[in-house]
């Protein structure tokens, strides 16, 4: 738990940041109030302080007329994000406040419209300042970019699988319906602190989405695995897909059929590149998935080589006996893993529940077998591996999504699996058999 509170007080510092679509409202309304042929371009965007508005101001050119600053200030019925364009309850601009007949009118018959949309004057920034990159490296770029938050999703709980089959042998198939728990308490985190600052609704998701998955993880050790420890594989393996369903019946009696739904946070797309009329974009929520998991394998990889909890995972691993000889405790090695794997499930539940935007029960057979596959191609039971493993597969969909029918890409998924098999059986990081 200790990356938690890391993670935490990193997401802290982050500044409070402007509500994506109430900015994206606002931006839309000034091409109906500019007049005829004006030029517009966005200098700032500013929040409210209560989180119920936001002041865009831009500047006025091409009119025959020196350029002019000007602004417009756009009020909202709550804060968070607007679920229409009716949210907008107020407008001012230079001018003054918007009466309400104008006002309804620019919502009825503008901001309504694909036009207000198309008409936005600064989606992605300023493009033409992009530097410019060869078109097919351009798009394999946009590629690398989308496949990050799954990769990030598959590579974390690929983590999970490979910590305790390392230990003992043995697949959790729970770990999907795990990783669920965690996406609904992180919606929960989210839900709570939703008018606070995107840092503080990230940190407080982050702690209650790992901490609801441990405790999954320390009951599910307790009460299922340690009494099988010296069971066949086939009882284990029963024992939890048993508790595999449990968990995703459990989760839809207690959480209900609809999935829980979070609103977007650091999703601004902007621009990276731009390759002719071609531009690369991206939000800053894809790249921190991205750079959280991979900060979270090296602080696992460096717990597992540095820290006295490692060093015994590595005993017990390599010799049950010799390790308990030796004073490892087993239920307390169990007990840690446990912990330890289902906190990274949870991270994984977090990362899709704060991404994506919505966490259900029925995502959890999908994502806990995708999750599988990616430790298995990386080397189930080697950690590097899981992460790796998760890249690819993320890389794969990303790619077969882009060039191919979206209904053949689990069975790409499956056919690179049974390939992998067959040429490496203990995968690309792993042990050969």
């Amino acid at each position: 738990m200790a990356f938690v509170a890391i993670a935490a007080v990193g997401l802290a510092g982050c500044a409070k940041l402007v509500e994506t679509d109430q900015a994206r409202l606002c931006r839309m309304a000034l091409p109906a109030l500019a007049p005829p042929g004006a030029m517009i371009a966005i200098l700032e965007q500013r929040e409210f302080p209560d989180g119920r508005g936001v002041r865009v101001d831009y500047r006025l050119s091409g009119l025959g007329a020196p350029a002019e600053t000007r602004f417009a200030e756009c009020r909202f019925k709550a804060p968070g994000r607007p679920e229409r364009s009716e949210d907008m309850v107020g407008l001012t601009t230079d001018d003054g406040p918007l009466s309400d007949a104008r006002l309804y009118v620019l919502i009825r018959y503008w901001l309504a419209t694909p036009e207000a949309r198309a008409a936005d004057p600064a989606p992605l920034g300023d493009v033409h300042a992009l530097p410019t990159l060869p078109r097919g490296l351009a798009y394999a770029l946009q590629q690398a970019i989308n496949g990050l938050p799954l990769a990030a999703v598959y590579a974390l709980l690929a983590a999970a699988y490979s910590l305790v089959y390392g230990l003992i042998g043995r697949i959790n198939l729970a770990f999907g319906g795990i990783a669920a728990a965690g996406g609904y308490a992180a919606a929960l985190g989210a839900m709570l602190t939703l008018t606070q600052a995107p840092a503080t609704i990230l940190a407080v998701a982050l702690i209650f989405g790992a901490s609801a998955a441990a405790f999954w993880g320390v009951a599910s050790s307790r009460w299922v695995f340690q009494p099988l420890h010296r069971a066949t594989g086939q009882q284990a393996l029963i024992a939890s897909i048993g508790l595999a369903l449990f968990m995703q019946e459990f989760l839809r009696l207690t959480q209900g059929d609809r999935p829980y739904w979070v609103d977007p946070i650091l999703n601004a797309p902007f621009g990276v590149a731009r390759a002719g009329d071609f531009l690369v974009t991206t939000a800053p929520n894809a790249l921190v998935a991205g750079a959280f998991a991979l900060t979270a394998g090296f602080v696992l990889v460096s717990v597992m080589q540095r820290t006295r909890f490692g060093r015994r995972w590595r005993a017990y691993a390599d010799d049950p006996l010799g390790a308990q000889l030796l004073g490892v405790s087993p239920r307390a090695i169990f007990a840690q893993t446990f912990a330890l794997a289902s906190a990274f499930a949870g991270l994984s539940g977090y990362v899709m529940t704060m991404y994506y935007g919505s966490v259900g029960y029925g995502a959890a057979t999908a994502l806990g077998l995708k999750a599988l596959i990616a430790a298995i191609l990386g080397g189930v039971g080697s950690i590097p591996g899981a992460f790796l493993g998760g890249l690819i597969v993320g890389a794969v969909e990303a790619v077969w999504s882009t060039y191919f029918a979206i209904d053949y890409r689990d069975v790409a998924i499956y056919s690179l699996l049974a390939i992998v098999l067959v040429l490496r059986p203990g995968g690309i990081l792993g042990v050969r058999p």
